[in-house]
């Protein structure tokens, strides 16, 4: 999942004017490797450090101020219900960007996943807090996530959508190529090529 980060100008980026008039169509995103991943550096006064347990109720307060759900409760409980049971695991994977006075202001899981049958890594639950958004802290974080996925498995994936067109873009400058899983694909990349001004190409592959 990925909602509402920051490009520097997007793992996925809520539009604040016209997102409305763009279609909402999901895609899919996939890295056939995790070598010779791109370097970012962070602002000075930012750092980037691990999940620890306890830090349940911080990931649920970035999740609920980027949008991706109504309030840090219902953010709580979903992380209770989907890593509940893996905090040793969200210790070494998901990462926090926090501020100069330590409290973390983005977030992204480097995770897990069933992609064409098989396991392998994804970038989950990408989110900077909109206070936060437009200085540059997705790439420094993205970095780092690929960086601790390549310690776990040699591809990923990723889900997003023509919403965050910005951070399509970001994730194809970080060497994801889009894959096209079903008809409706076609449309929102299409919708992507307009919004990016670039042309994608998309690698055709059975639904999971």
């Amino acid at each position: 999942m990925e909602r509402a980060a920051d490009t520097g100008g997007a793992s996925g980026y809520r539009e604040p004017e016209g997102a409305d008039a763009i279609p909402y169509f999901g895609l899919t995103m996939k890295r056939s490797h995790l070598l010779h991943i791109p370097s970012a550096e962070l602002l000075e006064g930012y750092s980037i450090r691990p999940f620890v347990s306890g830090d349940e109720a911080h990931w649920a307060r970035i999740e609920c101020l980027s949008g991706e759900f109504k309030t840090e409760e219902e953010a709580l409980r979903h992380f209770r219900k989907e890593f509940g049971e893996h905090i040793a695991e969200m210790e070494s994977r998901c990462l926090f960007v926090v501020d100069q006075d330590g409290l973390p202001v983005g977030t992204t899981t480097a995770w897990y996943g069933t992609f064409d049958g098989r396991p392998i890594g994804r970038i989950h639950w990408v989110a900077v807090i909109p206070d936060h958004q437009g200085r540059k802290l997705a790439k420094p974080l993205f970095t780092e996530a690929l960086r601790t996925l390549a310690l776990f498995h040699e591809e990923a994936y990723l889900t997003t959508q023509t919403t965050s067109y910005k951070a399509v873009g970001m994730y194809l400058n970080y060497g994801f190529a889009p894959v096209h899983q079903k008809p409706e694909c076609r449309e929102g990349w299409a919708w992507i090529e307009r919004l990016l001004g670039r042309s994608v190409e998309t690698e055709r592959m059975n639904d999971q």
